[in-house]
């Protein structure tokens, strides 16, 4: 059955690997860099040594545990951006050497348009045209999804992203990283009303998470000069604030673009979509507005081979390759 599609991710500290056989993922193989803990966020040249460290063992595994062999693959896949220079260049490079030793063509996969596309690895998949909010460390997106492979970036942050709000408020609490997973933990022990953070409203459909981060910051300064033990004695309620503050200013513009567009079919992708007040909130509003819901499981939600893998096989259907010229891109718009 064809194709059959080997599709490599390393656009920052997850080296992936991952085979797609006529549109259907057989694995999905992720190495993580517990290296970045102690720096209190990801390193870039650590990031890519670690993948030039992970790399062959991660495809290795991903060849072997799929069942096929090489000779059998129709194309490589790798992500070109956006994401780190020297994370990109190691999954490029092994993609060009492979491809080249194989004789077979190369695909380019935009990252995040690969978050939009994890909805069609598995069931229930979302019909178009459909709405995603796209929430990770790098990026907060509304996109009108028409089909597999046309997308419009209708809302988008101005600033900073949802995710990099998360893990630098935690960062500011003294949690260590990653920090975002420990504000969700702590924010379902927690009042959500308890603390009002100010917000910076955009016009249209676009975000700002650089005003929230600072009457934070401020926030819990002014709390510790009146009791310097604030933040472990109230850690529930302040998570839990921050975090139904910041899900609030997500979810306002999705219900405002569902009503400029009309369209109810509503998707989530991205780090940040794998958070529990996220995605209650969602299913609630959801029910509210009558949507209907699309939420990936967990393993697709941060980095992975896996979404790869699925938008390289609509860009092999449509013969979309690249050339053995091909660089990565830090930045690469949708």
């Amino acid at each position: 059955m064809r194709p059959v599609i080997l599709a490599i991710e390393s656009s920052c500290d997850e080296t992936s690997a991952s085979v797609i056989r006529n549109g259907k993922v057989l694995n999905n193989i992720i190495a993580s860099q517990a290296v970045h803990q102690k720096y209190g966020g990801v390193v870039p040249e650590l990031a890519s040594r670690a993948h030039q460290q992970n790399i062959v063992a991660v495809v290795n595994e991903a060849m072997e545990t799929s069942g096929i062999d090489r000779t059998e693959l129709d194309a490589i896949a790798f992500t070109r951006g956006p994401g780190l220079m020297g994370a990109l260049l190691v999954g490029v490079s092994f993609a060009k050497g492979m491809a080249m030793a194989l004789n077979i063509p190369m695909i380019e996969v935009n990252h995040m348009q690969a978050h939009v596309l994890a909805h069609f690895i598995d069931d229930p998949k979302p019909s178009f045209p459909f709405l995603c909010l796209t929430v990770s460390g790098g990026h907060t997106q509304i996109v009108l999804v028409k089909d597999h492979l046309t997308m419009e970036v209708i809302g988008q942050t101005q600033d900073d992203a949802v995710g990099e709000a998360f893990d630098k408020a935690a960062k500011i609490m003294g949690l260590p990283y990653p920090g975002g997973p420990l504000i969700d933990k702590y924010a379902q022990l927690g009042n959500p009303k308890a603390y009002k953070f100010s917000e910076t409203v955009m016009p249209g459909l676009d975000f700002s998470f650089s005003g929230i981060k600072t009457a934070f910051l401020y926030f819990l300064r002014d709390e510790k000069v009146k009791n310097p033990n604030f933040v472990d004695e109230h850690v529930n309620d302040i998570c839990a604030s921050l975090q139904h503050h910041l899900v609030k200013m997500l979810l306002t513009r999705v219900r405002q673009a569902s009503e400029q567009t009309g369209i109810k079919n509503i998707a989530i992708a991205g780090g940040v979509s794998a958070n529990s007040g996220l995605r209650k909130e969602l299913k609630a509003l959801g029910d509210k507005q009558g949507w209907n819901i699309f939420i990936p499981s967990f393993e697709y939600c941060t980095d992975n081979a896996a979404m790869i893998a699925v938008a390289a096989h609509y860009k092999y259907l449509k013969g979309d390759f690249c050339s053995l010229d091909v660089t990565p891109l830090a930045r690469m718009p949708i």
